[in-house]
């Protein structure tokens, strides 16, 4: 079975072909700046093979046709008809209080996601468009599913996601903690259990996805139990662009001395601050330069940050009352060894014990332990694999659909396959 997996932004479309016999990646790609000047498409396959086509991509079904045509290209293409595609996963940013696992599309589905635009209006009306568009290019015949980055954090308690703010808000508009990068934390955590041997059932653990955006979970028993992002993708630890979490009088003061309008306070919170906003920088390798030519701006800037992924592993250690593991990811998890090592020395206090020379190894796709054999808590770098996820809850849900005897077959518990 070969799953086409979606991730839609506004003005982007990333796709991944997979192909579930062994799991592993034939084609994958991106159209990039849909209804902008100098559109393109970059496809790639696993054999090396690829192409850039620089052509008008007005909407979701312009990129959904390019995407085909790559597929099916004599050169890079790596399928030989439509049809050779069993299904299509979508990646959907918010599922609200609606969605806590990953579904079939219908009409109904789509009319609950549309609902949730306001609490995204970045991400799930693009991916509504995206779903639409792939709908006109392939048919309706062709199953797709949805799998959505706050389900993974809908186990957490009243007591971690609602804000101490009048309750008739929470009632009215739905302002409580969602949480995102739940496809993420839900791979690595798996992941590394089974990295570890032992049953997810049985461990406390703390996922860190650190990258230009960054969440961290705590993932007790295989449960999420908190998280770091909140209501939006802005709450947490600092990030490349985003502030994370402030003294919420910072955004009134600065609009009232600024003059500034909810748009540009918003676009300050998440363009311009973070990394950005303290070192200059928005690209990391770029700090990291700085850092080593003694811009004392660039060594605050992951000093900061460091110590915010620190200080959440340590509140969320305290609330799983225990840790048995910590797993780095994404692209600074996972590449950036300074960031690991600036986090971890502030973790003594739990026994953490990081291998230097095994930190620094552990990069550009490789993963494993690298704590030290005396350690009480053992600290990873998964390599995570967001795309994987979805396929394999895609997968599932077409496969239910043989045997599922519910009249409405729009919710199925991949878990049940």
């Amino acid at each position: 079975m070969k799953i086409l997996v979606i991730n839609a932004g506004s003005s982007s479309m990333k796709y991944q072909l997979i192909d579930m016999d062994d799991e592993k990646w034939q084609a994958k790609g991106i159209c990039d700046r849909i209804g902008m000047d100098g559109a393109f498409i970059r496809h790639q396959t696993a054999d090396g093979r690829s192409k850039k086509i620089v052509t008008q991509i007005k909407n979701h079904v312009d990129a959904f046709k390019l995407v085909t045509k790559a597929l099916l290209d004599k050169e890079v293409g790596v399928i030989s008809k439509l049809s050779d595609i069993s299904a299509i996963g979508h990646r959907i940013v918010q599922g609200g209080s609606i969605f806590n696992k990953s579904v079939l599309v219908n009409d109904e589905v789509i009319k609950q996601i549309k609902k949730l635009i306001p609490l995204a209006p970045l991400h799930n009306g693009p991916e509504v468009d995206a779903i639409l568009a792939c709908q006109e290019v392939f048919g309706k015949s062709v199953p797709q599913c949805v799998v959505f980055d706050t389900s993974f954090h809908s186990t957490m308690p009243p007591k971690a996601y609602l804000y101490p703010i009048p309750y008739k808000y929470y009632a009215k508009y739905k302002i409580r903690r969602y949480g995102f990068h739940g496809t993420s934390h839900r791979y690595v955590s798996h992941h590394c259990a089974h990295l570890m041997h032992q049953p997810l059932e049985d461990i406390k653990m703390v996922t860190c996805h650190i990258g230009n955006g960054s969440s961290i979970a705590a993932v007790k028993n295989g449960k999420v139990v908190d998280t770091s992002m909140g209501l939006t993708p802005l709450d947490g630890i600092m990030m490349g662009t985003r502030s994370g979490t402030l003294d919420p009088s910072i955004v009134t003061f600065l609009m009232e001395k600024e003059k500034l309008t909810p748009k540009e306070m918003n676009d300050i919170l998440n363009k311009e601050s973070g990394v950005l906003g303290v070192s200059g920088y928005s690209d990391d390798r770029d700090v990291t330069k700085a850092e080593i030519e003694g811009d004392p701006r660039a060594v605050l800037a992951h000093e900061m940050q460091s110590y915010q992924i620190a200080k959440f592993i340590g509140a969320y250690a305290a609330a799983m009352n225990g840790i048995d593991c910590i797993a780095f990811c994404a692209g600074l998890g996972e590449n950036q060894p300074i960031i690991r090592y600036g986090a971890c020395r502030y973790l003594g206090f739990l026994g953490v014990k990081i291998d230097p020379i095994l930190n620094d190894e552990y990069i550009h796709g490789k993963e494993g332990k690298i704590s030290t054999f005396d350690s009480h808590v053992a600290v990873y770098v998964i390599n995570t694999n967001e795309e994987l996820v979805i396929a394999r809850d895609t997968k599932s849900i077409v496969e239910k659909l043989q045997y599922a005897s519910a009249p409405d077959k729009t919710y199925i518990v991949p878990e049940d396959v």
